[in-house]
């Protein structure tokens, strides 16, 4: 996760007013010294802990918002956004971001409560949700982690990018930060007449129903949106180390 934000010298003593435990960490401990420059900070919250400090190098290529890989959710990045230390990242050292918390979202409200912190803290105008590869207005992405935190409901739009590409037979989107909930992806061709957010309306609705009940198991088939439309699921087998993905078909009976 990074965030661009405002930083000063009296930082460490601001994360301590926010009860996130600041420890300066160095060299080897830090574990992640080519993507966070000095200083770097341990931040505790409960049970979550986090290495933070401010994105260099490859972090900010991959958050790159001009980058055709990189997703952007109703918001727009200042051109001068690299400059002058503005982004900070935030790596998660006990897994409750990672891919171990696959299919137990629950397990992440701490690092999300954390996150609310941080926003405030830092002021911050956007966040980059790296498992998604996606950038969002941080005080949209602040409030629906806050409707999460009380309703129960993961924020999909803000943790899920919904990518359309192109195929040898029209068009399909994809998503891309669904598995470090579920361990699946979605894909799903576009039919005739469709529009992106037809389509994206109709995924996200699955991916939160992955989201809160886990990964689909076996091929399945249920009601879609309309009286006569139909959703076919076909999850697919794993493969050299690859990502599970579950084929998605829209149909209709009438």
């Amino acid at each position: 996760m990074a965030m661009q934000g405002d930083g000063d010298d009296t930082l460490a003593m601001s994360l301590r007013r926010m009860g996130l435990q600041p420890e300066r960490v160095e060299g080897e401990e830090a574990g992640t010294s080519a993507r966070i420059a000095s200083p770097r900070f341990r931040l505790t919250f409960g049970a979550v802990s986090v290495i933070a400090g401010r994105a260099e190098g490859d972090v900010l290529e991959m958050a790159d918002p001009d980058h055709p890989s990189t997703s952007l959710l109703a918001s727009s990045l200042p051109r001068d956004w690299r400059e002058n230390g503005q982004c900070w990242i935030f790596v998660p050292e006990c897994g409750e971001a990672s891919e171990s918390s696959a299919g137990k979202p629950a397990q992440m409200r701490e690092f999300f409560k954390m996150v609310v912190l941080l926003i405030d803290l830092f002021d911050a105008s956007h966040i980059f949700w790296s498992p998604a590869r996606l950038w969002s207005d941080a005080q949209q992405f602040r409030a629906s982690v806050a409707e999460m935190l009380a309703s129960g409901m993961p924020p999909v739009l803000h943790l899920v990018a919904f990518r359309r590409h192109e195929t040898g037979d029209g068009a399909s989107i994809g998503t891309r930060g669904l598995a470090l909930f579920a361990g699946q992806e979605l894909e799903a061709r576009i039919p005739v007449g469709w529009t992106v957010a037809e389509m994206v309306r109709r995924l996200s609705r699955l991916a939160l129903d992955m989201m809160l009940n886990g990964p689909i198991r076996h091929n399945r088939t249920m009601r879609g949106l309309g009286p006569s439309e139909w959703i076919g699921l076909s999850p697919q087998a794993t493969s050299g180390g690859m990502r599970s993905t579950v084929v998605v078909e829209f149909g209709s009976d009438g």
